[in-house]
């Protein structure tokens, strides 16, 4: 298994992977990453200065990824973990944890000192490992990602 950055030629297959969890959990698909414009193009999105988006390549196949992007509508200082999405066949590897832990080095070097994520709130594992890794749970949702079905919303000083 690799971690690494994310490629033109990923675009595709990253997002199929992010369509495929949320068709596998039966997710709204309004209102989250699902119906992102952006989405089939996450390569251009995050090839720009203080965005990184990892992949996690198993013999040559994208089976899941992670991002961190500034927060819109925020101070520059605060960033937002976006899309973690992994195919079931990689879950539970400790994955998740690593690339998460790649993006807030990332962020940190990048002078973040806030990050901020939403998700689901079925989405409970994915929770108990935010709260693993120093997340908190606040009150309502911080900068503007249209993401309005998601009723969780966490920060992590970094």
């Amino acid at each position: 298994m690799l971690i690494r950055k994310i490629e033109q030629q990923d675009n595709q297959e990253i997002a199929q992977v992010i369509r495929n969890v949320f068709d596998e959990l039966n997710a709204p698909k309004v209102g989250t990453a699902y119906a992102d414009p952006i989405l089939d193009t996450l390569y251009e999105v995050y090839d720009k200065p203080r965005h990184l988006y990892l992949v996690v390549e198993v013999n040559g196949k994208v089976l899941g990824g992670c991002g961190i992007a500034p927060l819109g509508n925020e101070a520059v200082h605060i960033c937002e973990l976006q899309k973690m999405y992994f195919a079931p066949e990689i879950r539970g590897t400790g994955l998740a944890k690593n690339i998460i832990e790649q993006c807030l080095t990332f962020a940190k070097a990048n002078n973040y000192t806030l990050c901020y994520l939403e998700t689901l709130s079925f989405m409970k594992a994915a929770q108990k490992l935010y709260t693993n890794l120093g997340f908190e749970s606040i009150d309502k949702p911080m900068g503007n990602t249209g993401h309005n079905s998601c009723e969780v919303w966490m920060t992590k000083e970094i």
